[in-house]
């Protein structure tokens, strides 16, 4: 099993919510998923000195999911 899965074994074990997991879980993915949709619009890395569009910038957005408010870095 990976960590996602036995935290969730382990949450509904105990009789908890199991939102703050999943919550949790959600995050990395989609932060992941922003930069590398960065990365590819501009074609270019975070940082990289060579090109225009070095896109070094990002701010907090917080969306409100039915697990709750997901706090991301949208580049």
């Amino acid at each position: 099993m990976n960590q996602f899965t036995t935290e969730n074994v382990q949450t509904l074990a105990h009789k908890q919510d199991i939102t703050e997991v999943v919550r949790a879980h959600l995050k990395i993915p989609v932060n992941t998923l922003l930069e590398t949709e960065r990365t590819e619009f501009l074609d270019d890395e975070k940082y990289d000195r060579i090109g225009f569009n070095s896109g070094n910038a990002s701010y907090s957005r917080t969306f409100h999911t039915e697990y709750g408010n997901l706090n991301i870095q949208a580049p």
